[in-house]
């Protein structure tokens, strides 16, 4: 499968919160970026080598330039890292193109946008396109502190202000009151998008679950959650079957779908590695699937129509793809 990249230069850097960088870019050969729809995500790779997923926040209706911002991460392997320390205006980088997997949905009523930290950065283009569509929409901020809050001074004034509340500093037996009160007054038909550290997601998740029905609660995460050692369990070796050719190739336990299409010369572009960017999915034309990811829908994962082939496997003695 052909990756698109493209070579853009650094056109402005800015420190917008402790530890938290954004970047501006613009594309080396000086056409316009493809359009994209808020909440996508770009993969950005380093001057260290290291290829990692950023959200776009900058405003989708800007086609000149892409903005992503990205928190120094004190356990990085190298990514959050060199960003910080290694990239000046001028210098020039490889993306990605744009993928989505947390869109605004459009036929809702009202939005309400719940963020942690730096989770602020695909509601933030979530709120531009918003605003601009004059849509009825909240957005809830939670950071440490001012010091933490990336973007203060944009979400503090015209167009968002009015849209916007901060919650600084709001102590971990306090969170469930608080989000509560977030979202007591919502309507019918009102959806919910998060994105932030995964326990506090999982705190909006289940108590927006309680006021929402499921398939109107949305969130984005940045890494893949830590196994709690109840992984549903598929079998230690299938095959997989490719539509268009009739060719099988075999999957152990110790091996990756991809790895396993890459020995017969089919490669199925990959990311992450981890299953939260959705970069490896492939369409399924029967068997039944194994999701270990998290970036596909609870409606997608019923389906069994859709597979992420890093991390998933099978549960079906043959899983034919549509390749």
């Amino acid at each position: 499968m052909e990756t698109t990249t493209l070579s853009v230069r650094v056109d402005a850097v800015h420190d917008e919160a402790s530890d938290i960088r954004s970047f501006s870019v613009s594309r080396i050969d000086g056409l316009p970026f493809d359009r994209y729809e808020p909440g996508a995500h770009i993969d950005v790779t380093s001057p260290a080598g290291v290829t990692r997923q950023y959200s776009l926040c900058g405003d989708p209706a800007r086609h000149d330039v892409h903005t992503f911002a990205v928190k120094r991460e004190t356990q990085s392997r190298g990514g959050s890292r060199s960003l910080h320390d290694d990239v000046k205006v001028g210098n020039e980088l490889t993306i990605g193109a744009p993928r989505n997997l947390f869109q605004l949905c459009p036929d809702a009523g009202d939005h309400v946008l719940i963020a942690a930290g730096i989770g602020i950065t695909p509601l933030l283009s979530m709120a531009y396109q918003l605003v601009r569509q004059h849509a009825p929409f909240i957005l809830h901020y939670f950071a440490r502190s001012e010091q933490h809050a990336a973007f203060l001074p944009l979400l503090s004034s015209a167009p968002f202000a009015g849209h916007v509340q901060f919650h600084f500093g709001v102590e971990r037996d306090k969170l469930d009151a608080v989000l509560s009160s977030c979202i007591a007054d919502v309507r019918e038909g009102t959806h919910l998008y998060t994105c932030g550290p995964a326990p506090f997601m999982d705190r909006v998740v289940e108590i927006g679950s309680t006021r929402l029905s499921e398939d109107a609660v949305h969130l984005e995460r940045f890494a893949a959650p830590v196994a709690a050692g109840n992984v549903e369990s598929g079998l230690d070796t299938f095959e997989v079957r490719i539509a268009s050719s009739g060719v099988t190739v075999r999957v152990d336990v110790s091996t990756s779908i991809v790895d396993a299409l890459a020995e017969i010369g089919i490669e199925v572009e990959t990311s992450c590695g981890e299953g939260i960017c959705g970069t490896c999915m492939v369409d399924v034309a029967s068997g039944e699937p194994e999701h270990r990811d998290h970036c596909l829908s609870k409606a997608e994962r019923a389906s069994g129509k859709v597979i992420c082939c890093c991390v998933s496997r099978s549960k079906s003695a043959v899983l034919v793809l549509d390749l």
